[in-house]
């Protein structure tokens, strides 16, 4: 092929490059879809985000047990970032962001709009003051909630907020919680190398899942990665297809999937269940999740 000649697949290629010329838009209260209300005494799904936005990029199954299951999805931030400057504006902007969602709302901190603090990786080997008063004030949150599902990053999430978020949930979860709960460990910033859990996402879900992550318009606006999240999926499933079904196998059959893994806290000890794939048209969650 002549370097004049357009490559086969250049067609393609610029359909994405167009997809990601796509602007920023402003959102009211008027044009967002009402949220599903829980069903009455639903089980809780509490994601515990490291910053603002890590709902919506970690949220893809929560949103599914609310929509499908009717659970309440109670999301807990952790931090507001490390700029002081911001943080008033992204706890407005995470507001927003999990009205949209359907997803309450809470502070780690205990208090709305304050960032826990101490929440690092040096804390946590240190055992620092600021670090045991971030695991007693997780253990704290937890104990209320009392959640049927926790998610969290995994402990190589690359990122050192996500990192010391992992080690501060499997810190505070044995204080707190003496019933069974599962804990799905979400990946972003470094893929994990034993996934567990394989959840399909709908086109729908994903492009939810990116209006939400719009909300957030400072981070954003100097990176436009909402726009990059079906490509983070599309990955996803690519990935899921070995890593979880089968080595040389088939593709999953669906575009989208959010890739977790599996950790399971019996009241007393862990456990690692097997591994699973939650397709869109399960009625129940892959054992043992189905309460």
């Amino acid at each position: 092929m002549s370097h004049t000649e357009r490559p086969p697949f250049l067609d393609h290629v610029e359909a994405y490059l167009r997809a990601l010329d796509t602007p920023i838009r402003e959102h009211t209260p008027s044009n967002s879809p009402a949220p599903a209300e829980p069903k009455p005494n639903a089980p809780v799904c509490a994601i515990f985000s490291p910053h603002p936005d890590d709902e919506a990029i970690m949220g893809g199954v929560a949103l599914r047990l609310a929509n499908e299951r009717g659970w309440r999805v109670v999301n807990v931030a952790v931090t507001l970032g490390s700029r002081l400057d911001r943080r008033a504006a992204r706890w407005a902007e995470l507001t927003e962001c999990c009205r949209y969602l359907g997803f309450e709302l809470i502070a780690a901190s205990g208090t709305p709009g304050v960032s826990l603090e101490g929440v690092s990786p040096d804390g946590a080997l240190q055992k620092t003051e600021a670090w045991q008063h971030a695991v007693n004030a997780a253990a704290e949150t937890l104990a209320t909630l009392r959640p049927r599902v926790i998610i969290c990053p995994h402990e190589s999430d690359g990122h050192p907020a996500h990192i010391a978020t992992h080690h501060l949930l499997k810190a505070a979860i044995p204080r707190a919680l003496s019933g069974p709960v599962d804990v799905l460990l979400s990946e972003y910033w470094n893929t994990q190398l034993h996934p567990k859990l394989a959840v399909e996402l709908s086109p729908q879900t994903v492009a939810t899942l990116m209006q939400g992550l719009a909300f957030h318009v400072g981070e954003v606006a100097r990176n436009p990665y909402h726009l990059l999240l079906p490509a983070w999926f599309m990955d996803s499933a690519r990935r899921g297809a070995e890593r979880i079904a089968s080595v040389g196998g088939d593709a999953l059959g669906f575009p989208f999937a959010a890739l977790y893994g599996w950790s399971h806290w019996n009241g007393r000890e862990w456990s690692t269940p097997h591994a699973a794939i939650w397709r869109a048209n399960d009625a129940a969650w892959p054992h043992p999740l189905e309460a």
